[in-house]
């Protein structure tokens, strides 16, 4: 790690680093702010100037598909050039209108649209009231920090990511949808003092801005609340012995018997807490960013056989353990060494191409698909002779 810069010289917020700024976003509310940052960087935009505009239009429009935006909104983002940024969401089906090159700050606002945060099911992100306010301000604090707020558009992009993932103890790991020309404009952001330490993979944030930290753990009130799962981002379940009964007494029998060989399978030995969560958690939208699917063609390529080799391992587990494997104990019994989200996506990719099937999102379900049953990998309730067909990949 470099040496940490100055803090009389280089932190340069004008806030007394003793007297430390309350956290701007609680926990949730800094998950929100990573999904909206992944799911802009996930978009097929050809750099910062494009990508920093579509954080501000991203989060004006989260609830539905719809905000506002001002000339002078525009004009504040200092893009290298404004109108080639626009053009570049227009290519995506953003609408927006020529009234955003308006610069006088008495011209109304001008509704911008994407359409894909206006549908009503599998809405990329689903942010209540509250937590696309809060986050759209903490956007508008972050850019405006004063070690920032004067550097070019890419400077401030990696600021957001920089600080919408660091701990309340202000360390952070660069995140690794961070868009590739940001990454060398972290520099930058240590020379001015946003951050006080960088190495390859991890920085840490100054304590004049740490504020802006989005990932600090969650308080004893927020872990109460139950919220939906989400793909790439965390949560928090509090087990209760009466509601995880109370669960299971309205479960269907089917239903039941599955939860109990799961519970009472003496193989997996998983804590009566973890079943409970998997199963009471509601399953929430699937989103992707795209490095994750950059990192999955780039593993299938050195992985031609996923598919038996998947099926064949579901087949072997259900006859050792009665139920099916979760996705972390089928990728630990392959072998696949991959970060979560790269492995979420591997399983959703061998379901849909049939290799694998499941029930609806219930856990423990995962067994050989269409694909798999047509070379000869099924259950042995579902074994049967087939032609041998071509298997989509």
């Amino acid at each position: 790690m470099s040496e940490p810069a100055s803090s009389s010289s280089k932190t340069g917020a004008g806030v007394d680093a003793s007297q430390p700024l309350p956290f701007l976003l609680t926990a949730p509310q800094g998950e929100a702010a990573r999904a909206l940052l992944s799911y802009v960087a996930s978009q097929p935009l050809p750099g910062p100037d494009p990508q920093l505009l579509a954080v501000v239009v991203t989060i004006r429009a989260a609830r539905g598909g719809t905000g506002n935006l001002t000339g002078a909104d525009l004009a504040a983002l200092r893009l290298h050039d404004p109108r080639e940024a626009v053009e570049a969401l227009r290519g995506l089906g953003w609408q927006i209108g020529d009234g955003i090159f308006d610069s006088d700050p008495a011209a109304p606002p001008v509704p911008v649209t994407v359409p894909d945060l206006a549908r009503e099911a599998g809405h990329p992100l689903p942010l209540g009231k509250q937590v696309r306010s809060r986050v759209s301000g903490w956007t508008t604090r972050a850019l405006s920090a004063k070690p920032v707020k004067k550097l070019p558009p890419a400077a401030r992009l990696a600021a957001l990511f920089a600080a919408a993932h660091s701990t309340a103890t202000l360390l952070g790991q660069i995140a690794a949808d961070l868009p590739e020309a940001c990454r060398p404009a972290l520099a930058d952001l240590l020379s001015k003092g946003f951050l006080t330490e960088l190495s390859d993979t991890t920085f840490q944030l100054a304590p004049a801005v740490g504020h802006l930290a989005g990932m600090r753990p969650p308080t004893d009130e927020e872990k109460v609340l139950r919220r939906p799962a989400r793909a790439g981002a965390g949560h928090w379940f509090v087990f209760r012995t009466e509601a995880w009964e109370q669960w299971k007494d309205v479960a269907t029998p089917a239903l039941r018997r599955h939860v109990e060989s799961v519970e009472h399978c003496a193989l997996c030995s998983q804590s009566v807490e973890r079943i409970a969560e998997a199963f009471m958690l509601p399953a929430g939208n699937k989103f992707f960013p795209r490095n994750v699917k950059v990192a999955y063609g780039q593993w299938k390529d050195e992985h031609p056989d996923r598919g038996p080799q998947a099926a064949g391992f579901t087949v072997s587990f259900r006859a050792e353990h009665g139920h099916g494997p979760s996705f972390k104990q089928l990728g630990n019994g392959l072998g696949w060494t991959l970060p979560r989200p790269v492995l979420g996506f591997v399983l959703v990719r061998l379901v849909t191409n049939e290799w694998l099937t499941k029930t609806g999102e219930v856990p423990w379900t995962l067994r050989p698909g269409t694909a798999a049953q047509q070379q000869g990998i099924a259950l042995p309730a579902a074994r049967r002779q087939t032609a041998v067909a071509p298997a989509r990949l």
